[in-house]
């Protein structure tokens, strides 16, 4: 049996004084999609921002690739292949897609074109177009190929299909899913079900504690 790619054990992460996670387990396989469900603060951003070593105060056991991650840097958890898409996606808005793209590249910079290109083949067609520019929808996508092309092994995504329009939505989990077909693994925050069914195993927050 492969050891998980992610695992997390008794996470407890804390804002000042006010604790927002309670003792939290979870583990994502090679090549799973896992779906952690809640309402709105319900603790699924700090949970991600906790893996990705961002900003809160945190006890417990972070591992990934069989590495104790806990006191890394966020830089060098991106560097080991954690690859983070933040729900409020965090693009250069004054920039270009193309700039976007560009200034995230690491790694095989043509490959992980060419993966962007396949999964979101709009992208290719607004390339001077300034990120600020773009609908909701296709800024996610942008953020989901900017990811992409750091050449990370897993995906943490923040809510990414919330507030799009359908029709960007259906892309958006189709790309997700031909990711997950090609071996990635991710663990996706979702309040609206949209991935649920389409996951390996799905885990519900609720006031910053896992319910199933």
């Amino acid at each position: 049996m492969s050891l998980p790619m992610l695992s997390i054990h008794d996470l407890n992460v804390w804002y000042g004084a006010a604790q927002a996670l309670f003792q939290v387990s979870i583990q994502v396989a090679p090549g799973e999609l896992v779906v952690l469900q809640g309402l709105n603060g319900a603790g699924k951003s700090t949970l991600l921002q906790a893996i990705m070593g961002l900003g809160p105060r945190v006890t417990g056991d972070i591992r990934y690739e069989n590495r104790n991650i806990q006191e890394w840097q966020p830089h060098l958890r991106a560097q080991a292949g954690l690859g983070y898409v933040a729900e409020d996606r965090r693009l250069f808005t004054g920039l270009s897609v193309q700039a976007n793209l560009r200034l995230a590249a690491r790694g095989d910079v043509d490959s992980n074109q060419a993966l962007v290109w396949q999964l979101f083949p709009v992208l290719q067609t607004m390339l001077r177009r300034r990120a600020g520019q773009m609908s909701g929808g296709e800024q996610q996508m942008l953020a989901i190929a900017r990811t992409l092309m750091t050449s990370p092994r897993m995906l943490l995504l923040d809510e990414p299909c919330e507030g799009i329009a359908p029709v960007l939505v259906e892309n958006i989990v189709a790309a997700l899913l031909t990711l997950k077909a090609q071996g990635m693994s991710m663990l996706v925050a979702e309040q609206n079900n949209i991935l649920t069914d389409c996951a390996d195993r799905v885990f519900t927050l609720a006031a910053g504690q896992l319910t199933t």
